[in-house]
């Protein structure tokens, strides 16, 4: 939120920013100039709760939250607006949950502790924390059993599984395939960036973000899918053929140069073309009044 706002800020020096998907709307992101450069990679809704053994019941749905404490991170981030977006499709109201405020770190602690209930995280899947809850005795992940039909209420948010044993092979952890909901973070700009630097952003996140993690595949990510923010026209045309033909083979400042003397040459062509029909009048012009200095020439000696 603090980036949206950073972006949106009047004289701000801020020209681009990470965002998380389902921060703002379509219409909005219109109105306001922004556009997207792309979603970069996945960032599951990772909600983390006590073992059963612990509460006397097993967590299959998110209406079962309904009187525990759950932190849910401090306002600002892109969580709490999420997660109360899947409390209010399940029925379910804020005020229903107890819903913490605490930093992820801090809330770790309290959930080791056991002075909270669960916790929910927004992140990718090789932040230290979510690696060592994944692996804590007495700790579950909650199962969004229902990933897909949370994908279809809300574009944003991008259907993964956690497979069997990505953790750890030879522990078997985790026991089972997980389906988790995912947001993207997504790369935010105003849409008076310079198509110049929209190619350098699209070429250096496909070389950042473009290789195989959990829950996707090699050059799956980035993507001009996933975002409410209208992508721009320079990188969704990248996504979709690659890189610009000239810039292939050549380097990025020489290929953008000829790519943009196009507009240079449609203007000299539009200023060659009248010129094309005075030129030959004036060469004659020229020409005959050449001979017509020789005949005047020729004129006085003939009177003479």
């Amino acid at each position: 939120q603090e980036n949206l706002q950073r972006l949106n800020a009047p004289n701000s020096t801020t020209d681009i920013a990470f965002v998380q998907s389902g921060s703002t709307e379509h219409a909005e992101a219109e109105r306001k100039g922004l556009v997207s450069i792309g979603s970069l990679f996945t960032e599951p809704v990772w909600l983390f709760v006590r073992a059963a053994s612990e509460r006397g019941r097993e967590l299959t749905q998110l209406t079962q939250l309904k009187g525990l404490k759950i932190n849910v991170g401090p306002e600002g981030t892109g969580v709490p607006s999420l997660f109360k977006k899947l409390l209010s499709v399940n029925g379910v109201e804020p005020s229903d949950v107890r819903l913490g405020a605490l930093d992820n770190t801090p809330a770790t602690v309290e959930l080791l502790e056991g002075r909270i209930d669960g916790l929910v995280f927004s992140s990718a899947p090789d932040a230290p924390l979510i690696q060592m809850l994944l692996q804590t005795p007495g700790i579950r992940l909650f199962d969004f059993v229902q990933s897909e039909a949370y994908t279809r209420r809300f574009p944003f948010l991008s259907h993964v599984v956690l497979p069997r044993g990505i953790v750890d092979l030879g522990r078997d952890l985790p026991a089972k395939d997980y389906h988790l909901i995912a947001p993207t973070a997504t790369l935010v700009a105003r849409e008076n960036l310079h198509p110049a630097l929209v190619d350098l952003f699209v070429q250096a996140a496909s070389n950042i973000h473009g290789q195989a993690g959990w829950f996707h595949r090699q050059k799956e990510f980035p993507t001009a899918n996933f975002t409410e923010i209208p992508v721009v026209r320079d990188a969704e045309k990248f996504y979709k053929n690659g890189p610009p033909f000239m810039q292939r083979y050549m380097s990025f400042w020489l290929a953008n140069f000829f790519e943009r003397m196009w507009v240079v040459i449609v203007a000299l062509g539009a200023l060659l073309l009248p010129l094309s029909r005075v030129v030959p009048p004036l060469y004659v012009w020229k020409v005959r009044s050449r001979v017509y200095r020789w005949y005047g020439q020729l004129r006085s000696v003939e009177q003479a």
